[in-house]
């Protein structure tokens, strides 16, 4: 599942981003389903799509190999793997989020007080009023930076982003009131990293079971019970409906997830933040760190069955550790 959702992510990048046929038009070009492809598929596309199929099948073959490989590591083990990579996942998010929204503002700011030319020169400030441009060499960079700061800084604490929130609503209320001073970057500003804390801190939230049950019979279930109960929330409920966020988000060009990052699509205030095809893109953060947290949030409960006794001292183990910090 979890190599899967990182394959369909590639291949989503492959077939939209790079115009490769992906798997299913070069099974049509070879008629082996019913209907026919978009057009008639290259030598090259043809090559293209068996490479696609081939990581598919690929990734089935890898998988089991895997599961052969690490047969007597307890499931608590390995869902330890899954909440440290979901873990990753979310703190590069939350660094990507922080260094965006502040260099971003910066440059908006610049450019609506005609200080920006000062500091890079005309034709820069006319790159940079192009989202295309902004997106490529301004966000880009500094989400790579992420990546890396993600995997030095094993520990953030989401009530800085709170407080980061809490701060630029500050100074809206401020200039507004204060100094007569109000631009459209400023309310952007707040809403992108509002977005963040909600949608990023889901997955660390479900591990610790922060979220808000509606419970009327779970509490008085026994260990066994509960250990069911999750189980079959997790297959039943919370893996689907994350594969439908991004099956429906990204499943063509025009989807509500795709099209905002292909287009890097941009608020109707030219002077605004240039952030709006990021948080399009805070969805597939969601569901993608949600199932990777649902699979380890599997795996524990299964242990609760069937390593009762190892599962015990792989919970004790689990506190304090390497992640996202309350």
């Amino acid at each position: 599942m979890v190599s899967g959702v990182f394959l369909y992510l590639i291949n989503n990048y492959l077939v939209y981003w790079q115009d490769w046929p992906g798997p299913y038009q070069l099974l049509l070009h070879h008629g082996w389903l019913a209907g026919g492809p978009d057009g008639v598929l290259s030598d090259a596309a043809v090559r293209r799509g068996w490479i696609q199929l081939a990581a598919y099948l690929g990734i089935l073959v890898m998988t089991a190999l895997y599961a052969f490989g690490s047969r007597y590591q307890s499931l608590n083990a390995e869902s330890i793997k899954f909440e440290k990579l979901a873990a990753y996942l979310v703190r590069a998010a939350f660094w990507s989020v922080v260094l965006i929204g502040f260099l971003d503002v910066l440059i908006s700011y610049l450019r609506i007080e005609n200080y920006l030319q000062f500091w890079v020169g005309e034709e820069l400030v006319g790159q940079l009023a192009r989202p295309a441009f902004r997106g490529t060499y301004v966000h880009y960079p500094l989400m790579g930076m992420a990546l890396v700061m993600a995997f030095f800084l094993p520990r953030i604490s989401f009530s800085w982003l709170a407080l980061l929130v809490v701060l630029a609503e500050f100074q809206i209320v401020l200039s507004r009131f204060v100094f007569s001073y109000e631009q459209a970057f400023m309310g952007d500003l707040v809403r992108f990293w509002y977005a963040a804390l909600f949608l990023f801190a889901s997955a660390y939230t479900l591990v610790h079971e922060g979220h808000v049950r509606v419970d009327v019979l779970y509490a008085g279930f026994s260990p066994v019970k509960k250990a069911w109960s999750n189980i079959f929330g997790s297959l039943l409920l919370g893996i689907p409906l994350c594969w439908v966020i991004l099956m429906q988000g990204m499943g063509g060009k025009g989807n509500s997830i795709n099209s905002p990052l292909l287009n890097f699509e941009i608020s109707q205030s030219g002077y605004g933040m240039y952030v709006k095809y990021v948080m399009a893109g805070f969805l597939l953060v969601f569901a993608v760190t949600m199932i990777i947290q649902f699979c380890s949030y599997l795996l524990s409960n299964v242990a609760q069955l069937i390593e009762p006794v190892n599962s015990c001292a792989d919970q004790d183990a689990r506190q304090p550790r390497e992640g996202v910090s309350a």
